[in-house]
């Protein structure tokens, strides 16, 4: 849902597609606490997912439309730090109710105050209550997918995030049985350590935000593959730290290096494309984020299981994708991302 949400916000505006995104996915989040079988989960999470797929796109076309340029990358990381926030409330609220009404109930609760959350979101991006920013020359020529998927740009930024993603997605899904299978974490001290990571993740997306916006411009290609190779260090010293202690600050120095490259991908499409195509420019690089995602528990698990529960192949597989960050930042051109060949697309 990444690349046809970011087209439907650019064609119906930002708010409705954000507010049909929070609600679907909000449904099914209820519907996930009533699953009677293995295949009604996977449907719905299935469900879940094309709600959910649809709202990143929407909400960095809604930065777009408010913030003048010069802005937008700053308010963009600042917005997506909440994915990372999230992981810190998440654990510290979460793991309690987990304990005290069980799962069903746990996903129930989540479900019904996301749809509260929509109907505070209707009513506050209605126009009236946003000053809309006008400064941005409007244009009559319309661009269409097809023309965003031939700016190289857009594919370099996905692949980017395809490295970073998986590298985030393979942690967030396998740290939490590696603190309790082989680090002897028992379930609720896991929940609150993995609470610490998620918090520097955050810092790192707002302090690389600023950082890009008041002091790197132009030099974004170097900040990049400069903070994915201390991420690559920090994740090689995490399976390798002889305590919890070290486990835990190694990966929260990983994610703020993570964080810094979060903040670069998604800091640049707005630095290169108008906000007529931000919403279909997001979407298609954060297509490239959302493979990463899907494939890494995946493949992390097989690898596992295939090494008779050895965990070092499978992280030996977010290494290989996180040094695809690199490359493809190596090969970033800004100022051909901004030349007159691509101007039609960029500036429609």
């Amino acid at each position: 849902m990444q690349v046809p949400g970011g087209w439907l916000a650019d064609k119906f505006g930002s708010r409705k597609v954000i507010v049909v995104a929070i609600v679907f996915w909000s449904v099914f989040t209820v519907f996930t606490g009533m699953a009677w079988s293995l295949m009604s989960m996977i449907i719905i999470r299935f469900m879940f997912g094309l709600g959910e797929g649809g709202y990143p796109a929407a909400s960095s076309k809604a930065i777009a439309d408010v913030f003048p340029k010069e802005e937008r990358p700053s308010a963009q990381t600042t917005m997506m730090s909440s994915n990372s926030l999230g992981g810190v409330i998440a654990p510290l609220i979460a793991t309690p109710l987990l304990v005290w009404i069980g799962w069903q109930n746990l996903f129930m609760v989540i479900g019904i105050l996301g749809v509260f959350v929509a109907a505070l979101l209707w009513h506050y991006l209605k126009p009236e209550n946003m000053q809309v920013d006008s400064s941005e020359g409007e244009s009559t020529e319309k661009s269409s997918i097809k023309d965003l998927m031939k700016v190289p740009i857009v594919w370099q930024l996905a692949i980017m995030w395809f490295g970073m993603s998986t590298l985030i997605w393979g942690l967030i899904s396998w740290m939490p049985p590696y603190l309790v299978g082989e680090r002897g974490l028992d379930l609720l001290s896991m929940g609150m350590l993995t609470s610490i990571p998620a918090l520097t993740g955050a810092i790192g997306t707002i302090v690389g935000g600023k950082l890009i916006q008041s002091y790197l411009d132009g030099k974004e290609k170097y900040f990049a593959i400069v903070s994915a190779l201390f991420a690559i260090l920090f994740l090689y010293l995490i399976f390798n730290a002889p305590s919890v202690t070290l486990v835990i600050t190694f990966q929260s120095l990983c994610t703020i290096f993570h964080g810094f490259v979060f903040a670069t991908v998604f800091s640049l499409p707005h630095k290169v494309f108008s906000k007529k195509v931000i919403g279909s420019a997001i979407g298609i690089v954060n297509l490239g984020g959302m493979i990463g995602a899907f494939l890494a528990p995946m493949v992390m698990g097989y690898l596992i299981e295939t090494f008779n529960g050895s965990y070092t192949s499978a992280f030996v597989y977010l290494i290989v994708c996180s040094v695809l960050t690199i490359i493809a930042a190596v090969t970033l051109n800004l100022k051909k991302s901004l030349s007159v060949e691509n101007a039609k697309v960029v500036n429609s």
